[in-house]
């Protein structure tokens, strides 16, 4: 029932070795896929949900809500095929989109310039110079967004349970180490790994349906536990507060809400309201 996430640079063989270890142990293997289910269930565009992954901000990023409820869509389309268990996923930033599921095997893949060089020459009619600069451009895009969006260094090695380096390790080698590792006790789900997973996909699955309604304005938070629903964050007057919690009351799953909004008066910061929505 484990979860495996692959992270990787551009070309560096993460899909490949997701692949292999998908296969080695009957897992499903996802990508991409992920952002096509969530632009299917949230009626999302599937290019803005690849912009909110991969896309570097700006200067000024005025899209930082915006980009914020793209997250929340992929972040419950993903936890929905996680609770499932058996799931290797490569698509970006799996670790940090999962980030609270316990016993998930974090896996980083590295590779150096010229492994990766060759990698993209072979598939794809470029100069070596072009392939070059390619992936620079894409390994800095992806420190910044990952700064930007989770505070986090993408290269941080702490992030991560294992880094294999493919320069020192054949793909073989490496689908049997993550094998290996994933059999061990710690990744093994129980009782209380399949609660944390429902909750995680119960919580982000509200979250996107708010994110993507239009008729709601503020930012709310959701936090699930055993079905026990707990909302806070600010809206703009008590009708937005009234929908939110009959969004969050239809939802199969969903048992008892405790609300713990609160509504933004003209000209009042939020905080001094005295009362709750």
């Amino acid at each position: 029932m484990a979860i495996i996430t692959i992270s990787r640079g551009t070309f560096s063989g993460g899909q490949s070795l997701a692949e292999c270890i998908a296969q080695k142990l009957g897992y499903r293997c996802l990508g991409r896929e992920v952002l096509v289910e969530a632009a299917r269930r949230y009626g999302v565009p599937d290019e803005k949900l690849s912009e909110a992954l991969t896309k570097k901000p700006g200067l000024l990023e005025y899209l930082t809500k915006e980009r914020k409820h793209y997250l929340a869509c992929i972040r419950a389309a993903l936890c929905k095929e996680a609770k499932e268990g058996n799931l290797v996923y490569h698509g970006h930033a799996g670790h940090l989109l999962l980030r609270g599921v316990p016993d998930v095997l974090r896996v980083r893949v590295i590779a150096n310039m010229e492994f990766r060089i060759r990698a993209l020459t072979d598939h794809h009619n470029v100069s070596r110079e072009q392939a070059m600069q390619y992936i620079k451009k894409m390994d800095e895009e992806r420190v910044r967004w990952t700064r930007f969006l989770y505070h986090e260094d993408w290269q941080d090695p702490a992030l991560y349970d294992v880094v294999i380096n493919l320069d020192h390790m054949n793909l073989s080698g490496a689908c049997e180490t993550v094998c290996h590792l994933v059999n061990m006790e710690q990744f093994k789900a129980t009782s209380l790994w399949q609660k944390a997973m429902d909750d995680a996909a119960l919580s982000s699955h509200l979250m996107a349906l708010l994110a993507t309604n239009k008729s709601i304005s503020g930012e709310v938070e959701i936090k699930a536990d055993g079905g026990i629903v707990t909302i806070s964050g600010t809206v703009e007057s008590l009708s937005d507060a009234d929908r939110v919690r009959m969004i969050v009351r239809k939802e199969p799953g969903v048992v008892e809400i405790n609300s713990q909004m609160r509504v933004r008066l003209a000209g009042i910061p939020a905080n001094a309201i005295p009362w709750e929505g």
